[in-house]
């Protein structure tokens, strides 16, 4: 059964579970699922597809049309991008303000902060979090239980692969020669974790499990496992040699130390990678 519209008798409210708010504009052409929330002033434009259980938020745009339609002097919807799909995945929480353009497909469980931007052609696992504040650019591709902090900045073009971690205030660039037609990507491999503040120049490929420090500034490619740091980075050691301050017991692999949220929570890194395929 689809939400249906609430009419407020008392204290006005922005939000209410399971149903769509009465100030909401809501396409026609849209597909809610069953028990979806949608919050006060929401726009929800043609082909947006939002998986059952999902709440959005209030003030929030869902299928913003590409930049074309509003340089088109015919405003024909269906060549401009509102004609293509945003889909978003069953239980995934859409804070305020935020805006997810036409054209992007979202897995389940995904959540975001407030004020977080999704362009158009992104790929997004499930059970990912977008930081608020946080702007992800077209084209690019984020894995499953993806942690993007506060602040975030995705260029174009970008391959993040699962469980990696990036901190509030990272960027990602993809412009080789700015302004120049010729981008590159980052490239962030399964379980690397990207600290707080750190640049990463067009091009360059992070590892599997490897580290970057706070602010610092990534010019080539980081090994499987390496702990780089400074301006520019420079591999200083390997996660595995890094110990607790307090303790002073192994805290990398972070896999391995930190289950919270994660698939392998009540069991252990190790048996859970032995019953994957």
């Amino acid at each position: 059964m689809s939400p249906r519209r609430c009419v407020y008798t008392g204290a006005v409210q922005s939000l209410v579970r399971g149903e769509i708010h009465p100030t909401a504009l809501i396409s026609k052409d849209a597909h809610i699922g069953a028990g979806v929330t949608i919050g006060a002033f929401t726009i929800v434009n043609p082909n947006v597809v939002i998986g059952d259980r999902s709440v959005i938020g209030p003030h929030c745009l869902l299928g913003e049309v590409h930049s074309s339609f509003y340089s088109s002097t015919e405003y024909d919807s269906a060549q401009l991008g509102i004609g293509e799909e945003l889909r978003i995945g069953g239980d995934s929480l859409i804070r305020s303000h935020s805006v997810l353009y036409a054209g992007s497909t979202i897995g389940h469980h995904f959540s975001t902060g407030h004020r977080v931007t999704v362009r158009e052609s992104v790929t997004i696992g499930s059970n990912t979090r977008l930081g608020t504040r946080s702007e992800l650019l077209g084209n690019a591709t984020i894995g499953d239980y993806v942690s993007i902090h506060s602040n975030v900045f995705i260029a174009s073009r970008a391959r993040i692969e699962d469980f990696a971690w990036l901190f509030p205030g990272v960027v990602l660039t993809d412009d080789p020669h700015p302004p120049s037609e010729r981008l590159a990507g980052v490239t962030i491999c399964e379980f690397a974790a990207v600290a707080a503040a750190a640049v990463l120049l067009p091009g360059v490929t992070i590892g599997r499990h490897a580290l970057v420090g706070a602010a610092s500034l990534v010019r080539s490619d980081v090994a499987d496992e390496a702990v780089v740091v400074g301006n520019p980075a420079r591999q200083v050691g390997t996660v595995r040699e890094i110990r607790d301050r307090a303790t002073g017991e192994p805290v990398y692999p972070w896999p391995e130390h930190f289950s919270r949220g994660m698939p392998w929570a009540g069991s252990t890194f190790a048996a859970w990678c032995a019953r994957q395929p």
